[in-house]
């Protein structure tokens, strides 16, 4: 087979630096990945391989130093993501998520979307007052909520942000652990104090859960009560029940906003119980102002390696489901 030459011009020293990563590993997994070849003529990047390889190679590489240019950060999940994106002809996409910041943390680091399933959440939850973001772990959905829930109270638009999650244990038993039920749950919602805490910074993230403009506390706290000007946020939303998220979904009042969050494949309920996320996301996809998004692997934004072993339970789940068919 024909082997092709590309030359890909980087522009500078500093850009093709950031190409080739810390010790070339940028370009190793290009290389890897693609089976191609690359070597480096003072600021350009020469890439030879098979005649589709190189292609593909050469617009993986375009891709990437046009976020460079952009000023985005550029690591192992990235190139995986574009390597991706690039096979299913999709590379153009990735410029949907060089614009706009989401918020900024009390340090003053901007967050940003990662992928174009992280863009698409993000526009649908400004764009709609109840939004289901279901995907696997490492998509973001809980982190990206709550920079939105911290970024609509400084804006004025909530007066509260509201956290929640159904208490059911992934394997632990939460009889065993001491205190009342908040105590017993705590350990729970960690993730959600931990984004708080990096958004607002740790004394006024503390302030503002004495003044209870912050409420973080279990699905079981919210029956009864009417929920306005708030943002609310509903994590873990695969264990609950079909009863409990009909509850959840009614507390909402005037001015509030709404992120349901989960996923399908991590359910704890006791067998014979339907997921509450499931039906909700069946029975409600027609209505206006109601949006779903979903976040699948190709969106983990954690080592690269999360997306192979998610990838690796879903090709067994596919095979246990088609034996059981």
């Amino acid at each position: 087979m024909e082997r092709m030459k590309i030359a890909i011009d980087a522009g500078n020293l500093e850009d093709l630096q950031k190409l080739l990563g810390t010790f070339d590993e940028n370009l190793n997994i290009i290389t890897r990945e693609l089976g191609v070849e690359a070597s480096v003529d003072g600021v350009k990047l020469k890439i030879s391989g098979p005649e589709t390889e190189a292609n593909l190679a050469a617009r993986v590489l375009e891709g990437i130093l046009k976020l460079i240019r952009a000023g985005e950060s550029v690591d192992k999940s990235r190139i995986v993501y574009c390597i991706e994106l690039a096979r299913e002809g999709n590379l153009d996409d990735i410029e949907q998520v060089m614009s706009g910041v989401v918020a900024i943390t009390s340090r003053g680091k901007q967050i940003k979307c990662k992928t174009v399933g992280q863009k698409k959440y993000v526009d649908a939850i400004k764009n709609n007052s109840v939004v289901f973001g279901v995907g696997p772990a490492g998509t973001g959905k809980t982190y990206l909520a709550v920079c939105l829930a911290v970024s609509a109270y400084k804006g004025k638009q909530v007066e509260k942000i509201i956290l929640t999650r159904p208490a059911v244990e992934a394997g632990e038993k939460l009889g065993f652990l001491p205190g009342d039920l908040q105590t017993k749950v705590d350990p729970y919602l960690r993730p959600l104090y931990d984004a708080l805490q990096e958004m607002f910074g740790m004394e006024t993230y503390l302030k503002l859960m004495e003044k209870g403009v912050i409420e973080i506390a279990p699905l079981a706290y919210m029956r009864g009560r009417t929920l306005s000007n708030a943002f609310i946020i509903l994590d873990e939303a695969q264990n609950t029940t079909c009863e409990q998220m009909k509850m959840f979904l009614t507390r909402m009042g005037d001015g509030s906003k709404v992120v349901v969050t989960g996923d399908v494949t991590q359910i704890d309920l006791p067998d014979g119980k339907k997921s509450g996320l499931k039906h909700a996301v069946s029975i409600l996809k027609n209505i206006e102002g109601i949006e779903t998004v979903a976040l699948t692997a190709k969106d983990i934004v954690r080592n690269p390696l999360v997306m192979q072993i998610v990838r690796a339970y879903e090709r067994e789940n596919t095979r246990e489901e088609r034996k059981r068919r």
